[in-house]
């Protein structure tokens, strides 16, 4: 996918001993969006506000995938020349086994000498990658960040190079001092390396003037050479992971707060350690009403957050959730101090993780794919486990305005305002939030109207990206599809049936919280067997799920009308 952007002029940065401005320069293809404000300087905004956006670059510039040599070339040489060179050394054996001896008796006085050789080439090959960070570093940004000015906050998003961490920084209007005019909506700013140094000089002691200007709107003609277009070819699975993470933030998930002690102890044992080998895993060990424990693998550490606890409902048992690719969590280390609520909310082992903290009148959110090299697109289809409820266009467009105009909100008060059914809002929501239209804020556990793009996203290109859904949708329509038991089990439902894949019996079952949201699963198919619910639900569970969900509607219409007798 491209994306086109057009700024008039660019980001710029004006300071002195005594102030600081920040102008950045806004997306002039987008519906006019500006703000203009001053950091209060009678608290730790500035130092909170500094971190944020350091933390916000620290996943922008993210790239951990591993990049090993690529032999391709080498491969297919060789395979041409394989039988030749075999022949010819058969024939040199002997001389050959006579100039390795000559060659193994130099090397042992190179080595002996490899210091005094090399050093000139090491010092120029730092001087090389120096340069070449500093010459190309505009290069590791994929998109410039995304900004949302909603009446009482800005919002920053963020998502790495290896589409595996998401980042979002929430700036509540408090933190300025003096706010001026403000248009809100969502546009992105012209984003650069040398604007992260700067952020870097923010002090206390100094004004800090931050202003999205409005400057380019106002400008009658755009043959301006003020103006500048970029283009960006994204890949597809950098939009649809996007996506995924606010359908992952909806689902049911173990919430955890930690005091900042306890997120220091978690770095310092990454900075001290190194793992030679596997596994490479946090786990955390989970008891009802004792503190967590956290165990890091292969070393068998244990830490115990004596401050932790369990925030929501009381666990029925003990549990143990594994996270992977902990090393991404060293970015949030420069927020340690400054942090006032550290909040983790676990998934499940494998799954993904947000970590949320909280500094006064700023916060941070860290999305976390299951693992590193785990990204949230080509594993994370996260909203497939949302109650698959279809809903007329006509309430959703209703809901979609509903959102817009208020910004905020949550499903109830939405369902509230409109007179619809609260599953009717959910189902609307889950498809903005997939269109890249809405975005669900986990700190405050509602959703939001953020515009990811300009123009609508290829909702037909991004949506079948799940060969697991369009499979699903076949064995509905080839009426393979027997429909069980639909029983309540605690405080949710427990779904059974009978599924025939090329005449193969299959029983999938599906246990489902109270918003009817897929909670937990089994199935006897093979994809399930070897991923679990990590990848998602199978074509099997989310063929039974179509199934029941009209039975499921029926159930929650009566169970609405008995709740309003009894009002």
């Amino acid at each position: 996918m491209e994306f086109r952007y057009k700024y008039f002029g660019s980001t710029s940065v004006d300071g002195s001993d005594t102030a600081q401005s920040f102008s950045f320069a806004p997306d002039t293809l987008r519906p006019p969006t500006w703000f203009e404000g001053t950091l209060r300087r009678d608290s730790s905004a500035h130092l909170c506000f500094r971190e944020a956006l350091s933390a916000l670059h620290a996943v922008v510039v993210s790239d951990q995938r591993y990049r090993g040599r690529d032999l391709r070339a080498y491969r297919e040489w060789l395979a041409g020349n394989e039988s030749g060179l075999l022949a010819q050394f058969m024939q040199q054996a002997d001389t050959l086994a006579a100039h390795l001896r000559e060659v193994s008796e130099e090397l042992k006085q190179l080595r002996s000498r490899k210091q005094t050789l090399l050093r000139p080439f090491y010092q120029a090959r730092q001087r090389y990658f120096d340069w070449l960070y500093q010459a190309n570093r505009d290069a590791w940004y994929v998109l410039d960040p995304v900004i949302t000015v909603h009446p009482d906050r800005l919002l920053f998003e963020a998502f790495s190079q290896d589409e595996s961490s998401y980042c979002a920084v929430s700036v509540k209007h408090d933190v300025f001092e003096r706010t001026g005019e403000m248009a809100c909506g969502t546009t992105n700013i012209d984003y650069s390396a040398s604007l992260f140094e700067e952020f870097q000089k923010i002090r206390s002691y100094k004004a800090t003037r931050f202003t999205v200007e409005p400057a380019g709107f106002t400008v009658a003609s755009g043959d301006d050479p003020a103006f500048h277009e970029e283009k960006i070819d994204l890949p597809d699975s950098w939009v649809r992971g996007f996506l995924q993470v606010s359908s992952a933030m909806t689902l049911p998930a173990t919430v955890l707060e930690l005091h900042p002690m306890d997120l220091h102890n978690i770095c310092a044992t990454l900075r001290q350690h190194k793992e030679r080998a596997g596994p490479r895993s946090l786990r955390f060990e989970l008891r009802p009403g004792a503190p967590a424990t956290l165990v890091f693998e292969p070393w068998g550490l244990a830490l115990q957050a004596r401050r932790s606890s369990v925030v929501g409902p009381p666990l029925a048992g003990p549990s143990t959730v594994r996270l992977w690719g902990r090393r991404r969590l060293l970015v949030l280390e420069r927020l340690i101090a400054l942090a006032t609520r550290v909040r983790v909310h676990l998934l499940g082992s494998g799954m993904p993780s947000f970590w949320v903290i909280e500094m006064d009148d700023i916060t941070v959110t860290l999305g976390l794919s299951g693992w590193t090299a785990n990204d949230w697109s080509a594993a994370g289809r996260f909203d497939l486990l949302q109650p698959r409820h279809t809903v007329a266009d006509a309430t959703k467009h209703r809901i979609g305005s509903a959102l817009q105009a208020a910004w905020q909100a949550t499903p109830a008060e939405l369902a509230r305002d409109s007179g619809l059914h609260e599953a009717d809002v959910q189902a609307a929501l889950a498809l903005w939030v997939q269109a890249g239209r809405a975005v669900y804020d986990l700190p405050a556990r509602r959703y939001a109207w953020r515009e990811l793009s300009r123009e609508p996203l290829p909702l037909e290109q991004l949506r079948f990206s799940s060969p697991e859904e369009s499979a699903a949708l076949e064995l509905v329509h080839a009426g393979g599809v027997r429909l069980g038991e639909i029983q309540a089990v605690g405080s949710g439902l427990q779904i059974t049936g009978t599924v025939k894949d090329h005449g193969r019996p299959l029983a999938p079952l599906l246990q489902l919280d109270a918003d009817l949201r897929l909670r937990d699963g089994r199935c006897t198919c093979n994809f399930h067997q070897q991923n679990r619910l990590r990848r998602g639900p199978c074509a099997h569970m989310l063929a039974l799920r179509q199934v029941a969900q009209p039975r499921l509607n029926d159930m929650q219409a009566l169970q609405s009308a008995s709740t309003k007798e009894a009002m």
